[in-house]
């Protein structure tokens, strides 16, 4: 059976919202502007099951994110948290919520999704359906309870509000950009002949936690030698031997919002070509920088550092858009990359208050990757990179 937070809730229990990231006013701002455009939409309610929107919204957090959870937020009116029976005092504790209801193991959640639709009313309720958290039989399930209501694609409702973040969400950003940082700095200092690439991986991920990084959505990318030159490769117990290319990459985190950073290292002098490689991937990450202004449409960033590559003849060693959104992330993807992209034919306009990740890279696939990135945050004058270390090639 359902049961209401209120219902069950010792006398001596934790206290509601005592471990919340943010103020309830900020979190209640976040649920406003999110109805504002519910209404836009014209449905009376939406059900959000994506951990990333569900956070936003209410502070919500937890590792066991891998089972059902849902908000139902309607158009007006206080939201309703739907989580497993035992996540019931972290969603207490992390949250100003004063309505949270559970399913109990051996029930089916999309019951108790339906009672909660039912007791709103709402004839017509927006659904998150391009989600990776619910699979396509529970939503058959949960349409199947409720035959009679209508169901439009609310995927998309809350990214399009979380995609300019406020004071509050950028000054965990530039935390997290600092625990990025403190981390690649020890991965660097351990890069070097003999030395594996899990104590590299071991040096750098330590070093950002003791910096202060919560859990990290995405493991380090950690790569050496042949592999260094394979996307999204990450440490495997290879030995660093002379002339080795070594590529490292990590998104450290602050309350779930996470700056990524990229930098690359030689184990003694690199070949002419990934020199020159490296020099182009920096003169195309300044030309992205330089394009990245208020107003400009985010194709205009990828576009400036595609021609730059273009003009060099690496076009084929990039293959790839040069920027993503950053902000909140759980497993498995560190970036909010499913929501903006800086690419060709992205008409979308750049404004204050968003962040992205910009991986300036170029491959020779199977033999090495150069290049550097940066998280940055746009201002009304520009970007702000997230970072000041160094972008030029480390030699070891």
């Amino acid at each position: 059976m359902m049961q209401h937070d209120q219902d069950m809730t010792p006398a001596n229990g934790p206290d509601r919202g005592s471990a919340a990231p943010f103020a309830q006013d900020e979190l209640a701002g976040r649920t406003a502007r999110l109805q504002r455009a519910l209404a836009a939409h014209g449905a009376e309610a939406l059900v959000l099951t994506g951990p990333e929107n569900i956070y936003w919204a209410t502070g919500r957090q937890t590792a066991g994110y891998f089972a059902f959870q849902a908000l139902v937020l309607p158009v007006q009116g206080r939201p309703i948290l739907l989580v497993r029976e035992l996540e019931r005092t972290g969603a207490r504790v992390s949250t100003w919520l004063e309505d949270i209801r559970t399913w109990q193991d051996g029930e089916d959640p999309a019951q108790a999704l339906a009672a909660i639709l039912r007791e709103l009313r709402a004839g017509h309720v927006a659904i998150e359906t391009e989600g990776w958290f619910v699979s396509p039989a529970l939503f058959d399930r949960i349409r199947a309870a409720l035959p009679d209501l209508r169901w439009t694609n609310g995927s998309g409702l809350a990214e399009g509000v979380r995609i300019v973040k406020s004071p509050a969400e950028l000054e965990a950003l530039r935390r997290a950009a600092a625990y990025s940082q403190a981390g690649m700095r020890a991965a660097i200092d351990a890069c070097r002949a003999g030395v594996s690439e899990n104590e590299i991986a071991a040096e750098m991920t330590a070093a950002a936690i003791r910096a202060g990084s919560d859990a990290m959505a995405m493991e380090p990318l950690i790569s050496s030698g042949p592999r260094a030159g394979v996307p999204h490769a990450t440490w495997r117990r290879r030995v660093l031997e002379p002339g080795d290319p070594v590529f490292l990459e990590l998104a450290a985190s602050h309350d779930r919002y996470h700056a990524a950073l990229m930098r690359s290292v030689w184990i003694g002098p690199p070949p002419a070509e990934a020199q020159r490689m490296m020099d182009v991937a920096l003169r195309a990450l300044d030309a992205a920088l330089a394009a990245m202004r208020p107003g400009r449409p985010c194709s205009d960033v990828h576009d400036a550092a595609q021609a730059v590559i273009d003009q060099a003849g690496y076009g084929d060693a990039f293959r790839k858009r040069i920027g993503y959104s950053m902000g909140i992330a759980f497993a498995p993807d560190w970036g909010e990359g499913a929501i903006l992209s800086l690419f060709t034919g992205v008409d979308q306009a750049l404004e204050p208050g968003m962040a992205f990740h910009l991986p300036a890279t170029l491959r020779r696939f199977g033999a090495f990757t150069v290049g550097a990135s940066e998280t940055v945050i746009l201002t009304p004058s520009g970007p702000e990179p997230l970072s000041d270390l160094p972008r030029q090639m480390i030699l070891r």
